[in-house]
């Protein structure tokens, strides 16, 4: 009976139901970029607010297990495409990414949201180079 009540989706008013559509119809490219307009627009911070966490709580391995940080560890050949994902994914202005490209390996950003670090590591290897997860 435990596992029915688990699965039970939070019901969506219909006057809702098609901004919680298209909100799960996105990659996390276009969350991000939604998350930031949001920012701006009403000047609010999307950022969590971690309290203190207990040495003896299982809560740290938790935050391990959902957060990781990304580390260009090459930026291969193109630097010119590592530096516009960079600059894209990150929000920083294209001195800041190609700093960080150049000065590889150097720390991208540390405690993302594990998929959004993922989608990092996948699209700066597509553009030729190389990311660790931390």
């Amino acid at each position: 009976m435990e596992n029915t009540e688990e699965k039970k989706e939070m019901a969506v008013p219909a006057k809702f139901a098609k901004i919680v559509k298209e909100i799960e119809d996105m990659s996390v490219l276009e969350l991000n970029e939604l998350v930031k307009a949001f920012e701006e627009k009403f000047g609010v911070s999307a950022t969590a607010v971690a309290g203190p966490a207990s040495a003896q709580g299982s809560g740290e391995v938790i935050e391990e297990k959902l957060t990781a940080s990304v580390e260009l560890t090459d930026s291969g050949a193109n630097k010119i495409a590592i530096i516009k994902v960079v600059k894209e994914v990150l929000g920083l202005g294209l001195k800041e990414a190609k700093d960080l490209v150049d000065a590889a390996p150097s720390m991208l950003k540390q405690d993302m949201k594990k998929e959004e670090a993922e989608a990092l590591k996948k699209q700066v290897e597509v553009a030729g180079g190389k990311v660790t997860l931390k």
